[in-house]
């Protein structure tokens, strides 16, 4: 194979990729635009989820408060 032809068949094939790639990119961004309600949904309910979640020392507050009614069922029942 003559060294034209070999860098004709490299630059065909770099071309082909970069179409392939171009054309991934729009269908990636088709799909992005098509589902972007239910994206934004989903963003709203996963900042809402956060917003009610508990702070490290809320939770480590909740878990002392939790032993010590523990404790007095358990010291009452007995």
């Amino acid at each position: 194979m003559s060294d034209t032809k070999m860098l004709q068949t490299i630059l065909d094939r770099i071309k082909n990729l970069d179409q392939d790639m171009d054309k991934g990119f729009k269908d990636v961004k088709k799909e992005v635009v098509d589902n972007r309600k239910r994206i934004d949904k989903l963003g709203l309910n996963l900042a809402e989820l956060s917003d009610d979640a508990l702070t490290i020392e809320e939770f480590g507050n909740l878990e002392k408060r939790v032993s010590k009614v523990e404790k007095q069922i358990f010291s009452s029942s007995s």
